[in-house]
């Protein structure tokens, strides 16, 4: 399995469904997006994201691309990244 490479993208989604009153599992069943690829984009794994599956998200969250997705810019003087 290929390493994964290093980002400044956090997720949102477990703040945005918990104010919302939100599963994940309902989350899933009113998008149409498997819960296990949800999994994978809330805890930050995920490569990418199509459009239209956050157009989706966004309909049912009725939230903005930037409540779910901000980046956290690296310190260059820190190979850590960002705490």
């Amino acid at each position: 399995m290929p390493e994964e490479e290093p980002h400044s993208i956090r997720i949102h989604l477990d703040r945005v469904l918990a104010e919302r009153g939100m599963t994940l599992t309902e989350l899933s069943e009113q998008v149409g997006i498997t819960v296990v690829n949800l999994s994978v984009l809330k805890n930050g794994r995920a490569r990418a994201i199509r459009f239209s599956t956050l157009s989706r998200i966004c309909d049912v969250l009725r939230c903005q691309p930037g409540d779910l997705i901000t980046h956290e810019p690296t310190d260059p003087a820190d190979p850590a990244g960002p705490a």
